[in-house]
């Protein structure tokens, strides 16, 4: 069993494979305890394949992972996980930005008991309105909701215990809150300054359109981190707030017949009652689904609600 399995998801890469092997494999072979990059073609349409199949040709420590179509940098790199025998799993780009020369020193921190240590890209050498500050907007508000704090959540290159991502399910384009993910079963995070390269062949495949997404991702791991197996605090908690508003709407309706003689089928009052009144019984039936559904979920995966990070 390798001690370090590196993942590499790939998706039109086809330039820069054969350099981002050769740097690799002159830093991992000085590392001990064995080895395996794994690179998972992600629906690749140019000669990234045939790249890949030379390369793991040639090499044993290899591992080619090929998609049908292309599925996402999540998917990959949850295939990854899926076939990595080492011990420390590391992810990074294919396009070369990321430098493979920083993996011994995320391996160096871990050392000092952390369970994953992700990189900081300090100086990025992308376009500043395009990327860096949509990126720096996204990494403060992923901050501020999830409550980890990291600098740099889009950066590919970090360096996981297995145990860190085994009880993770990563679905949709989840891999960028990966860090905030773990969290919710203890693992201890790090983050260290990382060297981040110009790209020189290829394009780009991330840009602003993926900015919704983003959003609506972390609408969702708020959900799973704060309320997935308690959702009637959520949807309950709006709806007795919508039900305590409806009632004073109520009052206010009742009041103004009986101490100002308004009509009350013209008032816009007892629309709003009504209105808040449904929002609220469907609010509360939404938490009790949300509750069965959990429930049903937790318990046929056997899936427990917590996480033992030790037992003496």
């Amino acid at each position: 069993m390798p001690a370090i399995s590196c993942i590499v998801p790939v998706y039109n890469e086809e330039k820069n494979l054969e350099i981002l092997y050769a740097e690799l494999k002159e830093v991992l072979k000085t590392l001990t305890g064995g080895h395996e990059i794994i690179f998972v073609n992600d629906g690749s349409t140019d000669t990234s394949q045939e790249v890949l199949k030379s390369i793991s040709a040639k090499d044993r420590d290899v591992k080619v992972i090929r998609f049908g179509r292309n599925y996402g940098q999540t998917a990959a790199l949850a295939a990854g996980f899926s076939k990595a025998e080492g011990e420390v799993l590391v992810t990074m780009d294919g396009d070369l930005q990321n430098d493979p020369r920083d993996i011994p020193n995320l391996l160096k921190k871990m050392k000092e008991g952390y369970d994953l240590v992700s990189g900081w890209r300090k100086k990025r050498k992308d376009p500043l309105f395009t990327k860096n500050i949509p990126s720096h907007i996204a990494n403060g508000l992923i901050s501020f909701i999830t409550g980890v704090r990291l600098h740099d959540y889009g950066c590919t290159l970090k360096a996981y215990k297995r145990e860190a991502v085994k009880n993770i399910n990563l679905y949709g384009e989840m891999h960028r809150f990966l860090p905030a993910l773990a969290s919710w079963n203890g693992i201890t995070i790090a983050e260290i300054p990382v060297n981040h390269r110009a790209r020189i062949h290829g394009k780009t495949k991330y840009g602003l359109s993926r900015t919704s997404k983003v959003i609506l991702d972390l609408v969702t791991v708020k959900f799973l981190l704060s309320f997935s197996t308690k959702p009637i605090q959520l949807f309950g908690l709006w709806g007795f707030i919508s039900l305590i508003f409806s009632f004073i709407s109520g009052i206010s309706v009742i009041a103004m017949k009986l101490f100002k003689g308004e009509d009350m089928t013209g008032n816009p009052f007892l629309y709003l009652t009504i209105l808040l009144l449904v929002v609220g019984i469907q609010f509360i039936m939404m938490g009790l689904l949300g509750e069965m559904m959990s429930r049903i979920y937790h318990e046929s995966r056997k899936n427990p609600t917590y996480i033992i990070k030790e037992q003496i």
